[in-house]
């Protein structure tokens, strides 16, 4: 078998449609093309009936109780951006203390940076060196006029999951928000809101082989009712918390796409994890001194972030970006030329930051690719000086 090239390993930047998503959404894009909130006929009611459908099946995904849980946004920027400014904004009263990591997607510290702005104020933790928080810290840092905590289920860059089920329990416990930006964690490990305690859940179709353009926000309606300050008007749309048409193809590919990725977990998890192992002995079989970034234990099955010393992470990237795709940073802020904040913060004074490749498997990877990787690094001419 031939292989083909360029191989991907980016996964978590994007993912290719699942084709099976596709076939679920063609009906929808064709003759199946009616407006979901047109209810005066049948063109509406297929179209009502389908994001329906969805929203149950999104729910069941996540273990939500019930399908108005759901709300369906553009994407995860969107819905962080509506559970952190609207949660903010509703609960004011209470307080204006928000809490979250250093290490989060800037989708979340940057609406965290437009609350500051308005008035309010945030901690940002730190992490400890394997990119994990404290849980006594977290403890410290709530405070009498805290009404959210936001911390991601699995970081971006280094794939590392933090503890939601002792976060959850602390921050009912302590009666605040606790929001989670799940965008890398859905459909790869099992999430459930109810059993972690989760009263704001952000997630994106993209990452999961569905279309771009979409996403949900589960918002609780018990322990308690979550309470929300829209960001956009226009017509009442999800509950009046998010107006707008709805993008109903991309909704039917969004559900699709979660109900395979949720069924196939086990086996994917299984599958990745061993893909993830051959990657990580072989570079190190032919490479001196290339560490992990991050806790290699508690970590997305899938994502492997090396620092690779004294390299010149740009000079690699030009010489293999022929064949390879990787990542040496988050695909949406690799418009700054800002190295990782996620890597510095795991390293501040040293220069993991800038020496690093994010690796991201996924659900096409095979194990001929990662031998052709393996390979392609052991004889990259900027990785001589690593070279056993």
């Amino acid at each position: 078998m031939v292989l083909k090239l360029p191989i991907y390993l980016d996964y978590h930047a994007t993912t290719p449609l699942d084709e099976r998503v596709l076939q679920a959404m063609l009906p929808f894009l064709r003759e199946n093309f009616g407006n979901a909130a047109s209810t005066e006929h049948r063109f509406g009611w297929v179209a009502e009936e389908a994001v329906a459908s969805a929203r149950e099946s999104v729910a069941h995904c996540l273990g939500a109780s019930k399908s108005r849980e759901i709300l369906f946004t553009s994407g995860a920027t969107e819905s962080n951006n509506l559970a952190i400014l609207g949660a903010a904004r509703a609960y004011h009263k209470k307080g204006n203390h928000l809490v979250t990591l250093e290490t989060e997607h800037k989708a979340v510290l940057d609406p965290c940076r437009a609350w500051e702005k308005q008035g309010g104020r945030v901690t940002r933790m730190k992490v400890d060196s394997r990119g994990l928080l404290s849980l006594e810290a977290l403890a410290a840092a709530i405070e009498p006029d805290t009404v959210l905590v936001s911390v991601m289920a699995a970081n971006n860059e280094i794939g590392v999951l933090q503890p939601l089920e002792a976060i959850g329990s602390m921050t009912r416990e302590r009666g605040v928000l606790f929001h989670t930006d799940a965008t890398q964690a859905v459909g790869k490990i099992p999430i459930d809101v109810g059993r972690c305690g989760i009263d704001l859940l952000s997630l994106s179709g993209h990452k999961v082989y569905g279309p771009k353009g979409v996403g949900a926000l589960y918002v609780s309606r018990a322990r308690p009712r979550v309470k929300l300050e829209p960001l956009q008007y226009g017509g009442g749309h999800e509950q009046g918390m998010r107006s707008g048409t709805l993008n109903v193809a991309s909704i039917v590919g969004l559900a699709k796409a979660l109900d395979i990725s949720c069924a196939e977990m086990n086996e994917e998890t299984r599958r990745v994890g061993e893909l993830r192992q051959q990657l990580l002995v072989g570079i190190r079989t032919h490479l001196n001194g290339v560490l992990v970034n991050g806790d290699l234990a508690q970590r997305l099955p899938g994502n492997l972030n090396l620092y690779f010393p004294g390299v010149t992470i740009d000079k690699l990237v030009r010489e293999i970006y022929a064949e390879i795709a990787v990542s040496t940073g988050a695909a949406c802020t690799s418009a700054s030329p800002e190295p990782s904040h996620v890597l510095k913060a795991l390293d501040p004074e040293g220069d993991r930051a800038i020496r690093s490749v994010r690796f991201g498997l996924g659900r096409f990877t095979t194990s001929a690719e990662i031998d052709h990787v393996i390979q392609r690094f052991a004889t990259a001419r900027a990785l001589a000086h690593l070279t056993h």
